[in-house]
């Protein structure tokens, strides 16, 4: 499998940022290197290109005839192999060579159905749908491996998603753009197309793990059997007789909630390594109730879960961005004496509230992942939530290689 294709422009008119991006499209592809027969794409905009998503899918489609299978989204910000692209009108394109029978499509009007076997699936998602993170529990469940990845639009316009299969509608549900609002889209992936995927979080516990003794619903009453409002404010060296102080101080805090349901066994992440792995996922603190002594944050939360408080930290970020970029190359290396795996291509997937102000200047997140991986083809976005395996994450970044032998 050779390289896969991949373009990123930006301009003021979505024509000439198309243009560009098909421009580089050719010259790869005819320099013998990249795949010469791509048919499935992926494709992302800045929600400055938004409202133009319908004409810029027909236009690029019109192109590109041969490839018959898109799938994208919007965001604030795209990304793609050393660069970001935020606040600023940009579009980046991928184009996939995979075995037609190892991926489908999916969406609203094509959901996917019996007569294709999951392994695995990139998902795109509405920030908007109701009971969204069931709705990506269940897709999960619907997967041999019980893992998708990929994340929830972003855009302070329009939220779409691009959503186009070969192998068409489902059968009454008419016709379609292929721009879509509202639930998810995206790509399944048959077990014979070989990716590996890593969460990687930027947070930083402040203090130790407790256990969660009583709780209703998103309110967490009782820590290790003790009040969880006293909890937090010992943790946390903050007093309530100094409201304005503590609140500047419960405001730059967070939680990570290991659920019951997450851990493998009996063992916790963050007891054992002291860092956030992929069974934790971060959440806001909502408020507080003084009647209960209470602290409510952002996720259903139940007995048995463990919690730590928790702030943004840029180191951390980066040395946790690094570690599974690390890890991924080592995933490259033969085993059993078998050939070495390359990268054909990446997708990366990473919060808003990251980027590269938060990594210490423009684009310097993906610098990163290009000084570990390489000029590996890349495309992504910043994400208004962030998925992995089955559920929705925030402050992490989700990085996915495709390989080959």
């Amino acid at each position: 499998m050779n390289l896969f294709p991949y373009a990123h422009a930006t301009h003021p008119q979505w024509q000439m940022a198309a243009a560009l991006v098909l421009a580089q499209l050719r010259g790869q592809m005819a320099s013998g290197s990249y795949a010469s027969q791509p048919t499935l794409a992926l494709l992302y905009i800045t929600d400055h290109f938004a409202r133009a998503a319908a004409d810029i899918l027909e236009y690029l489609q019109a192109e590109l005839p041969w490839v018959t299978d898109w799938s994208g989204s919007v965001g604030v910000g795209i990304v793609a192999t050393n660069v970001e692209y935020w606040d600023e009108p940009a579009l980046a394109l991928m184009l996939m060579e995979l075995p037609t029978d190892q991926y489908r499509v999916f969406s609203g009007v094509a959901p996917l159905g019996l007569g294709f076997e999951a392994h695995t699936a990139l998902v795109h998602a509405d920030g908007e749908t109701l009971e969204l993170a069931s709705l990506v529990e269940e897709m999960a469940g619907r997967t041999d491996a019980a893992y998708v990845f990929g994340g929830v639009a972003s855009s302070r316009t329009t939220s779409v998603q691009f959503a186009v299969g070969g192998n068409g509608n489902i059968s009454g549900q008419g016709a379609a753009s292929g721009v879509f609002s509202g639930g998810l889209s995206g790509v399944a992936f048959g077990a014979g197309v070989a990716m590996v995927s890593r969460v990687t979080q930027g947070c930083t516990p402040v203090s130790r793990v407790h256990t969660v003794t009583a709780a209703d619903q998103n309110v967490v009453v009782g820590l290790d059997g003790v009040a969880a409002l006293d909890v937090m404010l010992e943790d946390l060296r903050i007093s309530l007789e100094q409201p304005r102080e503590a609140l500047e101080v419960v405001r730059a805090t967070l939680v990570g909630l290991q659920q019951t349901g997450r851990r493998a066994g009996d063992t916790s992440t963050v007891k054992r390594t002291g860092n956030f792995g992929d069974d934790v996922v971060v959440r806001h603190i909502l408020g507080l109730d003084p009647a209960r002594r209470g602290v409510a944050v952002t996720d259903r939360v139940e007995v048995g879960d463990e919690l730590v408080f928790c702030r943004r930290n840029v180191q951390a970020a980066r040395a946790d961005l690094t570690r599974i970029c690390s890890e991924l190359r080592e995933e490259l290396a033969p085993s059993d004496g078998g050939p070495e795996k390359t990268i054909s291509g990446a997708i990366y997937v990473s919060c808003t509230g990251r980027g590269g102000a938060h990594f210490g200047g423009p684009s310097a997140e993906m610098h990163i992942v290009r000084r570990a991986l390489g000029d590996v083809p890349l495309v992504g976005f910043f994400a208004g939530g962030e998925i992995a395996r089955n559920h929705l994450y925030g402050y992490t970044g989700v990085l996915t290689i495709f390989t080959s032998k």
